[in-house]
């Protein structure tokens, strides 16, 4: 299943800072989801950069919508770089997170990111 997120809120907070842009940050961010899942999540990152073109990110994010016909709400754990302008992620449903008539969901998936805080996602999931 495919579909594209957009960014719609970023709020990122330096905790650690060195020479040559490398720094260690905490990032919220806010989404709107369209494809196959319809709805809106908070992310939360805590990211590692290398410099100013290269991070590393892991993190959490909670999604609240519609899958497949049902709705509910499930966390996502993130694994993910970025390089050069460009973000990707992998990503797992993290066991037991799902609530409403998304309790039982799990599935993987993963996203690269576009233009303007646009990414498109695959997942595949059992919801």
């Amino acid at each position: 299943m495919e579909g594209t997120f957009q960014i719609t809120g970023w709020n990122e907070t330096p905790y650690n800072e060195g020479e040559g842009g490398t720094k260690k940050s905490h990032a919220k961010i806010t989404q709107t989801y369209t494809g196959a899942i319809e709805g809106s999540s908070e992310t939360q990152y805590l990211m590692s950069y290398q410099s100013e073109a290269q991070a590393l990110f892991v993190g959490f994010e909670v999604v609240a919508g519609t899958v497949n016909g049902k709705s509910g709400s499930f966390t996502l754990q993130h694994n993910g770089k970025f390089e050069n302008g460009v973000a990707s992620s992998s990503f797992v449903v993290v066991p037991g997170s799902g609530t409403g008539e998304l309790t039982n969901i799990e599935g993987s998936g993963s996203f690269k990111s576009g233009e303007a805080g646009r990414a498109n996602y695959e997942i595949n999931i059992n919801a």
